[in-house]
């Protein structure tokens, strides 16, 4: 059978599963990024958006309407235009009515649409809703052959493919979303700095992202706040489609007397709920994360106020804002991802300056379309009216005609040279029209539609012309929008790109003491106060005391692992009781086939040697140790059957190695390379076993070492002090069985 040859009915194709499962992700992946997730660069809406609002107008729930039910509405979307779920329907409309999601709201609602807070809007069957001016404009001359229509899902009516968008929506709303593959994301702007930047657009069509910048020199959130982007930053994210814009909270302190104050939040970023936020900042107060800040209070109504009180009056309200900056989400930055689809339905990232070409591209195809369709009403109504003004110079022709003639519609075509549609328009005249003064109405009437006509063939001829009335459109706009001040006037300041003094993370955090307590295989606890060791301590069965440390909640641990990587615990994070504590390996990226080599307080600037089991070494600063990630930073490279064994602090001008073979080798420590990574030198020479132990040590008081509770010290080093790499001898007189200094 040829590959071309039809398929006959409930004939059977083999296909391999590869293929089959290819062709049905492909399909499913483009149904989500043109059906669903992706906005349309021109309308800036989505399919569900779209229906809506065509749902919406054709129930007639105009602004200046009355509401209907938010269930009559989201029926009719789902029952005519959109087979989806009712609940995800009325998510759509909700998010349409919400001020703190939609910078200029397309749906009026009335009832309980959500909040700020987080909490939900009420079911469907008790909210109302209606479109706002916004909406109207989106859907403007949509019934005048403006855009094209396709068959709803069940071929029994039509909808639009796209809206004629009178107002910018994509960039004056915004739209989020993820497709199979992509996603986008972009913030909403300041619609009259859309117009102002399109005008300019208009005139000069070849204007740079720095000329459109000083139109709109960032997004404008529906929330306020600060936007606190460099420059730079937002014209390469204007440039490219792609980036992102750091916004933070609005504050300002408040004089409570007696040279107290308290902070007041007024504005949070866009995106972030005001509970949960208030929920984070408790938590990090009752976790000491934030010792400067006494406690948090909720006194918003309509507006949002947000009370932070301080600890203390001395504490400088811009250190306790910078912690929470880096702490909650009272600054956090939204991605800019302009990925959506252009004219012929391909998905891309555009640029600013594309976006709005874009936009005037499809008005210019709206208005161009307004107007053929407008020409052909006009020209039809010229073909009728001729007809009308034939039969007032013959009227009683036209009557006697009527009155005799079997087929009346022929002979008034043969008679008096009229078309088809002057013959049934003639036919179809009242009796009333045929007063004298009609006649006067009519060519009247002829008079003001040939020069309307003629304005339109001039208007589609000249594309100036054209630029004129696009133009004339966006002013019309911009004087609608300044009689809603409220609502379109910018909200999102454009603050400095500065940051507020640096703090460390330690300020942060109350000081308190605490004893660390490691056991052998790896159980982390933090005791409160520095508590001496006893013996009495407890541990899981098997288990038994390693590391006792003193430090402070403040400090920072480091460990290191037998595969040569230092991590980093926050001593603050260590879990608090008198139980067993926690795994460390479920704090650290440690692998259960690695042990705890070596478990200390930071201290900068000092130096340590870190030496491996078969005897290789080299010093390396505290400070590039510090690891940022679970991960860890890999120190010391160990590979097969070697492991990191030692860590030690560097004090004195010597080192002293002894072997697994019970020879001790000293030598300077100049001879030791300093390094951030690697293998290290050879710090004692084997035939067979490897390093027992390291240690460092003033070669002018000898060399020391515990046996039992006694210090012995050798202060004769003849034939042990040596050179770095030597193989040494055997160790002193009365020196520890198990090899080791201590």
């Amino acid at each position: 059978m040829s590959d071309l040859s039809p398929i006959k009915p409930g004939e059977v194709l083999p296909t391999s599963l590869k293929d089959a499962i290819s062709e049905r992700y492909l399909a499913y992946a483009m149904s989500t990024i043109m059906s669903r997730s992706l906005p349309d660069v021109r309308d800036g809406l989505k399919p569900v958006h779209r229906r809506l609002l065509f749902a919406m107008r054709l129930l007639k729930l105009d602004p200046g309407s009355g509401f209907k039910k938010c269930a009559r509405v989201v029926g009719d979307v789902i029952g005519k235009y959109h087979p989806h779920g009712d609940q995800s329907v009325y998510d759509a409309l909700v998010r349409l009515a919400q001020d703190f999601s939609q910078r200029y709201q397309l749906v009026d609602g009335q009832g309980n649409f959500g909040n700020i807070d987080g909490d939900n809007a009420a079911a469907m069957r008790y909210t109302e809703a209606r479109m706002t001016v916004f909406a109207e404009l989106l859907m403007r001359d949509l019934d005048q052959d403006t855009v094209d229509f396709r068959a709803t899902y069940d071929g029994e009516e039509e909808e639009p493919v796209v809206l004629p968008a009178a107002f910018p929506n994509l960039l004056a709303n915004g739209s989020t979303g993820i497709a199979v593959g992509m996603a986008t994301s972009i913030p909403p702007h300041n619609a009259t700095e859309i117009c102002n930047a399109l005008l300019h657009l208009v005139k000069y069509p070849s204007a740079g992202i720095d000329k459109l910048m000083e139109f709109i020199p960032g997004p404008d959130f529906p929330t306020g706040g600060e936007l606190v982007e460099k420059p730079e930053s937002i014209r390469e994210a204007y440039l490219t489609g792609r980036g992102g814009f750091r916004q933070r909270a609005k504050w300002e302190t408040e004089d409570t007397g007696r040279g107290t104050y308290q902070i007041v939040v007024t504005e949070i970023p866009y995106h972030v709920q005001k509970g949960k936020l208030i929920e984070r900042i408790a938590e990090l107060i009752q976790a000491k994360r934030l010792p400067f800040l006494a406690d948090v209070r909720d006194e918003s109504a309509e507006d949002i106020r947000l009370v932070l009180e301080p600890k203390s009056k001395n504490i400088d309200p811009a250190m306790l804002m910078q912690g929470l900056f880096r702490l909650t989400d009272l600054e956090n930055r939204f991605p800019l991802n302009m990925n959506v689809l252009d004219a012929t339905q391909t998905p891309g990232v555009m640029g600013l300056g594309a976006v709005l070409q874009a936009f005037l591209d499809h008005r210019f195809v709206v208005l161009g379309r307004r107007s053929r369709y407008r020409l052909g009403k006009i020209e039809h109504r010229l073909e009728v009216l001729n007809g009308y003004l034939i039969v007032f110079l013959n009227l009683d022709e036209v009557i006697r005609i009527i009155r005799e003639e079997d087929h009346p519609k022929q002979s008034l075509m043969s008679t008096f040279t009229l078309t088809d549609v002057q013959a049934e328009a003639v036919l179809n005249m009242r009796l009333r029209s045929l007063r004298r003064l009609e006649e006067m109405e009519l060519r009247t009437e002829h008079t003001k539609l040939t020069e309307e006509k003629q304005g339109l063939e001039a208007l589609l001829a000249s594309e100036d012309l054209q630029r004129n009335a696009i133009s004339s459109e966006l002013r019309e706009l911009k004087k609608i929008f300044k009689k809603i001040p409220e609502v379109t006037n910018r909200r999102t300041t454009i603050g400095e790109a500065t940051e507020l003094p640096e703090i460390s993370l330690e300020a942060m955090i109350e000081k308190e003491p605490i004893t660390v307590i490691c056991s052998e295989k790896g159980w982390v606890r933090a005791l409160k106060g520095h508590v001496d060791q006893t013996g009495d301590e407890k541990y899981k069965d098997g288990d038994g005391a390693r590391f006792w440390i003193q430090a402070e909640t403040t400090d920072r641990l480091v460990l290191l692992g037998t595969n040569g990587r230092f991590y980093t615990l926050g001593c603050d994070g260590l879990p608090r009781g008198r139980g067993h504590g926690e795994p460390i390996r479920l704090m650290i990226d440690l692998g259960n086939d690695q042990d705890i080599v070596s478990l200390f307080v930071h201290k900068p600037d000092r130096k340590l040697i870190v030496a491996s089991s078969d005897g290789r070494g080299f010093i390396v600063d505290e400070n590039s140790v510090i690891a940022q990630t679970r991960n860890g930073k890999q120190t010391l490279n160990v590979s097969g059957g070697v492991v990191a064994a030692f860590c030690i602090e560097v004090s004195g001008d010597s080192v002293a190695v002894i072997g697994e073979n019970r020879k001790v080798n000293c030598f300077e420590l100049s001879e030791l390379s300093e390094m951030s990574r690697g293998r290290g030198v050879t710090l004692q020479r084997y035939k067979d076993g490897g390093l027992s132990d390291i240690k460092t040590f003033v070669k002018e008081e000898g060399l020391t070492w515990k046996s039992g509770e006694r210090t012995r010290t050798e202060p004769d080093l003849a034939g042990w002090y040596t050179r770095r790499g030597n193989a040494g001898r055997l160790a002193p007189r009365g020196f520890n069985r198990n090899n080791k200094f201590s």
